[in-house]
């Protein structure tokens, strides 16, 4: 027996199913930019690493001096070795004792990843806070702001005697040379980020019988959230660079050590082993925060498609 359909509920079918097509294609559609940003960057990389193997191969780069990428990433338990710097602490100690040369990268990429994130969030947290409160009091602001505008010029590398007289060796020194490294520029940053707030959201709470301090909390704060995380984005790698400067000072075992030792001993493959293995850990995060800013800036509309078809 045949059954018709009515073609109210055919329609009626229909329509259901497009919500579904819709999403399923979407879905598609966002496997395939998934795909194509993982193609684009293997190549943005391949092609880097090709143009380096090409210039060794044709003699222009000396193995010596710039070892292609096969040579220093071929060995990597050799080059792993030289990673068990926080044994050279303890005396008696030689270069083969325990941990492993994987075991010994970990700890050494641990212990300076830890340094970064420590610092990065207490800068974060205190230029924020101060920032903000520079331009809630004006009192506050006459008394702190000469101040940090006055330190913020001040190279990272000149408050290193000062982080070493103050604490010592270990991790402190180097978590306080990313604050002060990235301190006052981010509290000139959140000032510079609320000055720039639309007037209007600001009228608009006022006219609806906002205080002061509901503007600050539920209008500006929330306004200066898109540029204070690009500001921390940046600010993640202003804190690698600066931490192995710190490192590299003795003040604690980690991958500026690393290049030292590395340059005490003239091992330019140890060198670049390094820098592909920062490079690597520096990437990776700012994927990581590029996706956590997505998430939280949900609302944000995507300019960078829309340039993309001017």
């Amino acid at each position: 027996m045949t059954v018709v359909a009515r073609d109210g509920d055919a329609g009626a079918a229909a329509g259901a199913s497009r919500p579904a097509a819709v999403t399923r294609l979407f879905a598609s559609m966002a496997g395939l930019d998934t795909l194509s940003k993982i193609w684009w960057t293997c190549l943005s990389i391949g092609l880097f690493a090709g143009i380096w193997e090409l210039c060794w191969a044709f003699g222009w780069a000396d193995p010596k001096l710039l070892p292609p990428p096969h040579i220093f990433l071929g060995n990597i338990a050799e080059q792993g070795k030289f990673f068990n710097t926080a044994t050279r602490w303890q005396v008696g100690q030689s270069m083969n004792a325990a941990p492993s040369a994987f075991e010994s990268v970990m700890i050494t990429v641990g212990a300076t990843t830890m340094r970064v994130f420590a610092g990065l969030v207490i800068a974060s947290v205190l230029a924020i806070s101060i920032g903000v409160m520079v331009r809630y009091w004006h009192v506050f602001d006459r008394l702190v702001l000469p101040t940090i505008t006055l330190l913020s010029p001040v190279s990272p590398i000149a408050w290193l005697p000062v982080a070493i007289f103050m604490f010592g060796i270990g991790n402190a020194p180097a978590i306080f040379m990313v604050v002060v490294a990235l301190f006052f520029h981010m509290v000139l940053a959140t000032i510079s980020q609320i000055d720039n707030v639309s007037p209007n959201l600001i009228n608009v709470a006022r006219t609806m019988g906002a205080t002061k301090r509901q503007i600050y909390a539920r209008v500006i704060v929330p306004a200066i959230l898109p540029g204070m995380l690009a500001v921390l984005r940046l600010n993640l790698f202003g804190a690698w660079m600066v931490v192995l400067i710190a490192e590299s000072t003795g003040v604690g075992y980690g991958m500026g050590q690393v290049i030292m030792l590395a340059r005490n001993t003239f091992n330019p493959s140890l060198v670049f082993f390094t820098i592909a293995v920062i490079g690597v850990l520096g990437f990776t995060f700012d994927w990581l925060l590029r996706l956590a800013q997505r998430r939280i800036l949900y609302w944000l509309p995507d300019t960078k498609e829309k340039l993309r078809v001017l």
